[in-house]
């Protein structure tokens, strides 16, 4: 059958015209290509930047990456033939096109969540990440192939001969299992996102990135929020949904229905465009855009790691930058900056005195008027004729 002919075929008896759904398809290719472009992008300049090859950046931008790539090949079935998308006889075929997509966003989830937990424990305490590093990696796997597990063998059975009751209870079952999992994930990234807000110190730490706080709780918010209410609403439209009359409304990860019809009305298509716009390729958009590729700066101290007054004004021989300065040097130095921060305590061992005299030690044949002994103590013209007497240290 020729895309025409499917064409005038759906649009029969349909309240959107076959040239509104033709357009959204292109407008829907389109979109999903032009993200699986960017994505591929970002990886080359990863590679180009000399960045790890497995890292969070490679890991979710490949994720998006096949995700986008799936979601253009649908949409590419459409484009030729509509009815054809709808009738893949291959269990997995169908499978691929319409739920792994859904494993995809959830596993990218499961890895934005152990990016900000990992960002969290290593500002707070680097130590107590690497307790607790194997332990997160395990959780994030385990939870990732729990998801890919229940969507696959729950529609290995839905396209098998199984009855009615049985088919809806399937359905449900997968619907609490999956939706419930991503309902957690997108609490804990909420939770994530709260303590990030609280800690000044993970901007330094996220700065250091090539990101900051305000973005990270944006897209973290925005991720969380979408999938959670994308859960919520597949849970409701599987619960209240009648057996035998499939509404236009219950898409759930694996889209339009689990029962593979042979036609479907153009309100469900339009539907089913703007369920995957809004909750699949915006939060995939923000992830994208979150670890995209940037070349790093290797100045450290705008972003507050190196702090630009490291050294403090009683700057000690071996800590002064300036000690091979001359008097000259230091006087001048000193009128620039607003003067040299000198000791209070004049008696202190190895300090200048006021009077540019240094009292050093006790003065001989006479009585030490400070509390604390004193190495030589000296009046100040004689001080000064002893001091006059050896010659200046040369630079």
């Amino acid at each position: 059958m020729s895309s025409t002919t499917a064409g005038a075929a759906l649009a029969e008896g349909a309240a959107v015209p076959y040239a509104v759904e033709l357009g959204l398809t292109v407008l829907h290719t389109a979109l999903y290509a032009a993200l699986f472009l960017f994505a591929y992008l970002q990886l080359w300049l990863l590679l180009y930047y000399r960045e790890r090859r497995l890292s969070y950046h490679t890991l979710c931008l490949f994720l998006c990456l096949l995700w986008a790539a799936l979601r253009t090949t649908l949409f590419s079935f459409y484009l030729q033939n509509s009815l054809q998308a709808l009738r893949l006889q291959q269990p997995f075929a169908h499978w691929l096109l319409y739920c792994l997509p859904g494993c995809l966003l959830f596993s990218s989830l499961c890895l934005l969540n152990l990016y900000f937990a990992e960002v969290i424990f290593k500002v707070k305490c680097a130590a107590e990440f690497n307790k607790y590093k194997v332990l997160l990696y395990l959780g994030s796997i385990f939870t990732s192939l729990l998801f890919l597990v229940v969507n696959l063998t729950c529609a290995m059975l839905i396209h098998g001969e199984v009855p009615e009751n049985q088919l809806r209870w399937t359905v449900l079952a997968r619907a609490l299992v999956n939706d419930s999992l991503f309902i957690l994930c997108a609490i804990s990234l909420a939770c994530c996102m709260c303590k990030l807000g609280k800690m000044s110190s993970a901007n330094v730490y996220l700065e250091s990135k090539g990101t900051s706080v305000c973005q990270a709780i944006l897209v973290g918010s925005v991720v969380a929020l979408l999938y959670s209410s994308r859960a919520c609403y597949n849970l409701v439209a599987v619960a209240i949904s009648p057996d035998s009359v499939p509404g236009p409304f219950n898409y759930g990860w694996d889209n339009l229905s689990d029962k593979v019809r042979v036609e479907v009305s153009g309100e469900e298509y339009v539907v089913f465009g703007v369920v995957l716009f809004l909750w699949e390729l915006v939060p995939t958009t923000f992830v994208v855009l979150f670890f995209r590729a940037q070349r790093l700066s290797q100045n450290l101290t705008p972003a507050g790691m190196v702090n630009s007054h490291s050294y403090s004004s009683r700057a000690y021989f071996f800590d002064n930058p300036r000690r091979y300065d001359s008097d000259d040097d230091l006087s001048r130095l000193g009128a620039r900056e607003g003067g040299l921060a000198t000791p209070q305590c004049s008696g202190c061992y190895g300090s200048l005195a006021g009077n540019d005299s240094y009292a050093v030690g006790p003065r001989l044949g006479g009585t030490a008027t400070d509390s604390a002994p004193l190495l030589f103590a000296a009046g100040g013209s004689e001080m000064n004729n002893h001091h006059s007497s050896y010659p200046a240290p040369q630079n």
